[in-house]
């Protein structure tokens, strides 16, 4: 029991000093992963806050309160996510379905090759836009006569986990694929015209993971370029894709904050999309925003699809032109 004890404090207390290491302005990969997994960090920190109040010793009362107090700065920024805040967006519950479009994000996993049960989810669902993810020439290969469905397909394959194909059923003024910030982490850029009365952009983004040498400087200025620099600069937009960032971080905050992004997941819950398997103590990877009069009737993250990312599907929908 005594060596479980200080086991237990030792974690507890390494998980004290990265609660408080997330605050310093940083871009160290270590430290930016913190917000990655703020959510089941504070579930072990509560379970540790347990033992600390009940198990005998004389720093009882030391320990409660250093894991109380990391506690309560992660549920501080990760409260706007939580149900009980209020929500940001109203949901356009009522808005006609022949105002409407559904967009489907997929990172499918490079390294995965359970290509029928991706296009089995794809079919299921049949969104009229589709962003794919970690694409290389074999998956595209694969997804061919799936994406033979679509009037429009861009396919940008890359050996390595950030290859991107957008494909679309409704009108496509123009597209293209941006190497925002690196060579080889492109977003996609794709005005639509849903309904002939007015344009959109669709945003797909996949920047870079805080990794070992892969600091985040790079990954924060693709995010935040990627929702501000747009190439029409058109008011109404979609982004969707995975940012490598939850929604809480300085980043996606600042990205949300200078594009005038609304977010609907604020003051309904973190959805959590990674890994697939375990999102009782996954994080949100994957994102859904819109801007301008676009409106969202309703947006779910799908059941695991054999990715190590769940899918997320999004019902837009744009007021007629008056």
């Amino acid at each position: 029991m005594k060596l479980f004890r200080q086991i237990l404090t030792a974690l507890g207390i390494i998980a004290v000093i990265a609660t408080l290491a997330s605050l310093l302005p940083t871009d160290w990969w270590l430290v930016r992963t913190v917000d990655l997994v703020r959510e089941p960090l504070t579930y072990f920190l509560a379970f540790v806050f347990v033992f600390a109040v009940i198990l005998p010793t004389g720093r009882r009362a030391v320990l409660a309160a250093l894991f109380g107090l990391a506690i309560v700065i992660n549920l501080w920024r990760i409260w706007p996510y939580s149900s009980f805040a209020g929500a940001s967006l109203d949901l356009a519950e009522n808005a006609p379905a022949d105002r409407c479009f559904s967009a489907m994000a997929v990172n499918v996993k490079l390294k995965n090759t359970q290509y029928d049960k991706i296009a089995a989810q794809i079919r299921e669902y049949s969104p009229d836009v589709l962003f794919l993810m970690e694409t290389d020439k074999q998956w595209i290969a694969e997804m061919e006569p799936l994406l033979a469905e679509y009037p429009h397909v861009d396919r940008h394959p890359q050996p390595e986990a950030f290859g991107l194909v957008f494909a679309s059923r409704i009108p496509v003024e123009k597209s293209s694929i941006v190497e925002n910030t690196h060579r080889d982490t492109p977003t996609v850029y794709a005005t639509l015209r849903p309904f002939g009365d007015r344009e959109i952009e669709f945003i797909g983004l996949h920047p870079k993971p805080p990794l070992p040498g892969w600091n985040t400087q790079e990954r924060d200025r693709n995010i935040i370029k990627a929702g501000t620099e747009t190439p029409d600069r058109l008011p109404d937009a979609v982004v969707m894709g995975d940012f490598n960032d939850v929604p809480w971080s300085r980043t996606t905050s600042e990205f949300r904050e200078q594009g005038n992004w609304k977010d609907p997941r604020i003051g309904r819950g973190t959805f959590a999309t990674f890994p697939s398997r375990y999102l009782l103590l996954g994080w949100p990877l994957d994102q859904v925003m819109v801007k301008g009069d676009v409106g969202i009737k309703d947006f779910a993250i799908l059941p695991d699809n054999s990715s190590d990312h769940r899918a997320v599907l999004g019902q837009f929908c744009l007021p007629e032109s008056s």
